[in-house]
């Protein structure tokens, strides 16, 4: 049950953010969860090998914005119904999905 909460938090984060941000595009809410559930697979899969790679480059917290900056583009190569303009904007977006995803995750 904590994942299907976990991959709803995401979603709302990410239409949320798709909504404040003006170089990201989500369609829907249905876009949205699915969004969260391939950023979920590439941040389990290519993020684990990359923190591995990269350990003790960056700090912990500025590197994995940065990685989920990165995974939001790889996202957006296979994804269809999302869109995001450049690699500013998908650091924005994954700044905000953290914001919300902390303060949601407090709440829940």
């Amino acid at each position: 049950m904590g994942l299907i909460i976990s991959i709803l938090v995401n979603a709302v984060a990410f239409f949320v953010g798709a909504q404040i941000l003006k170089g990201v595009t989500i369609k829907n809410f249905a876009q949205a969860i699915i969004v969260a559930i391939v950023v979920a697979f590439l941040n389990f899969t290519l993020g684990t090998v990359l923190k591995v790679v990269s350990l003790g480059i960056l700090t912990l917290g500025l590197f994995t914005l940065l990685l989920d900056a990165i995974l939001i583009l790889v996202a957006d190569y296979f994804l269809k119904g999302l869109s995001v303009k450049s690699f500013w904007w998908a650091l924005g977006l994954a700044a905000i999905v953290a914001v919300v995803d902390a303060i949601l995750g407090q709440v829940l």
